[in-house]
């Protein structure tokens, strides 16, 4: 099973909820947002006060069925709009990656998610509901009538809506935490990517059916919805396949060396022409994809662990699953596909002249990629169960004493009575007693992020200077 240590990984919950403060792009796209779900609501409540939706302005509060019918509205619209927020999120849009961070947009992107399941769930219920409910209609139980629409539907679409509605049940119930640890990432991958077969299945319910939207009740909003789900179309096809076919075509990336680091550690050196056009910086990630036996349907996120020179780039994965126990098998000459760079876990987040980092495991490889362009008053401290899982060691070693600062190498296991204290409060205290006065970037795997997050909140450290990716795929 392939686990997400290689990247910058995530805190599932933590006390920093960002790696650094708000942006004023954050507070437009906030505003944005929510202008375009009331004006969904706002919309929604003229179309019914004029009766253009089934001749509402006749309803009586007593006809329930009218109610849930309406309820079933709303919920639609507003799930549709959602739907295309959930796509444009992570269609990585570089001005969106650039604005507000690729650790943010992921986690948008999650609760977002659940969302429009809730949405589309709640007018499924509501409206068959409404219809159940409706003496014209005969009357009878909520699942008889769901059952006659499939069979003689009264709504056009509902049976590939249901089928829609089934896959974005899939999708969110595989990001759940426990289900992604028993799903290898391909699989996972594999069933989050029908997401977007999920939400076109939607479409072909939703325009035809929308009382709000079809051409009968107003020709403009039915245009308008189909031409935003048009640009969203566009901006994914172009940036999630056009642009990377092009940007690879251009770099002609192959690898060009292999090192064996360490038994089951790797460091793959990718060159290529022109790559100081990328504009990467040190601390950011790439998703790869190795064209070869095996590898070809694969793609993964790694940090590079070297600052980018223009030349090449290096990652440095550690055999932790299917996917990664394999890269030992990689030869010179591979041809590679590279999306990115991604991430805003950079030296342009530093707001102070003293610095900690804190890296566990395989996360190590940022930070010694942030090493080459941290100088000064730099404290690293690298945290490992043993001596054997310490990557890199020796390159770190030589950049603190060329730039400054200094490393503390923190061994042994937690479960242990003499581990248990490691990286505590009172313990980061010993180490750092300035750590108040540090900017403090954090990476590794995601257990360990939690605990850090949980520790750094109890020392009371101001959050904008507290740097944590949180990258969530």
């Amino acid at each position: 099973m392939t686990t997400y240590e290689n990247a910058i990984a995530p805190a599932r919950k933590g006390r920093f909820p960002g790696i650094r403060a708000r942006t004023p792009w954050e507070l437009i796209g906030g505003i944005v947002f929510w202008v375009v779900v009331i004006g969904v609501g706002i919309y929604w409540v003229v179309i019914w006060a004029q009766g253009g939706s089934d001749g509402l302005s006749g309803f009586k509060w007593q006809d329930a069925h009218q109610i849930f019918l309406n309820v079933g509205r709303i919920t639609a619209l507003l799930g549709g709009y959602l739907a295309i927020v959930e796509v444009l999120l992570l269609a990585r849009l570089p001005f969106l990656e650039r604005w507000f961070g690729f650790d943010r947009l992921t986690i948008w992107h999650k609760w977002n998610g659940h969302a429009v399941l809730y949405l589309i769930l709640a007018h499924v219920v509501f409206s068959v509901w409404g219809d159940a409910r409706d003496p014209f209609l005969g009357g009878g139980s909520w699942s008889n009538e769901y059952w006659n629409l499939m069979v003689q539907p009264l709504y056009p679409g509902i049976i590939i809506a249901t089928i829609g509605t089934v896959l974005l049940i899939f999708v969110v119930f595989s990001s759940l935490a426990i289900a992604r640890r028993k799903l290898n990432y391909e699989l996972w991958y594999a069933v989050h990517f029908t997401a977007y077969a999920g939400i076109a299945l939607a479409w072909f319910h939703e325009i035809p059916a929308g009382n709000e939207l079809t051409p009968n009740v107003e020709v403009i909003p039915a245009d308008i919805w189909r031409a935003t789900y048009a640009a969203a179309l566009l901006l994914v096809v172009w940036y999630r396949l056009g642009w990377p076919i092009v940007q690879n075509w251009r770099y002609r990336l192959r690898i060009s060396e292999v090192v064996e680091e360490a038994p089951g550690i790797w460091s793959l050196r990718i060159s290529g022409r022109g790559l100081e056009r990328y504009h990467a910086k040190a601390g950011q990630f790439f998703f790869w994809r190795f064209l070869t036996h095996g590898f070809w349907y694969t793609q993964h996120p790694f940090s590079v662990s070297e600052a980018p020179h223009g030349d090449s780039f290096r990652i440095t994965v550690k055999a932790l699953g299917d996917h990664t126990g394999k890269f030992g098998q990689l030869k010179v000459g591979t041809r590679v596909l590279a999306e990115g760079p991604f991430g805003v876990f950079t030296a342009d987040t530093r707001t102070r002249a003293k610095v900690l980092m804190i890296a566990g495991g395989i996360g190590i490889t940022p930070v010694r990629a942030l090493l080459e362009e941290f100088k000064g008053d730099v404290i690293t401290i690298y945290r490992a169960l043993t001596e054997r899982d310490l990557v890199l060691s020796g390159e770190i070693d030589q950049l603190v004493a060329r730039n400054g600062g200094k490393v503390d190498y923190v061994v042994g296991d937690h479960t242990t009575p003499e581990g248990a204290r490691l990286l505590t409060p009172e313990h980061l205290r010993e180490l750092v007693p300035d750590i108040d006065e540090r900017d403090v970037y954090a990476c590794g795997p995601p257990a360990m992020l939690a605990v850090i997050e949980q520790n750094l909140h109890k020392m009371h450290l101001d959050h904008s200077h507290v740097h944590i990716e949180n990258f969530a795929i």
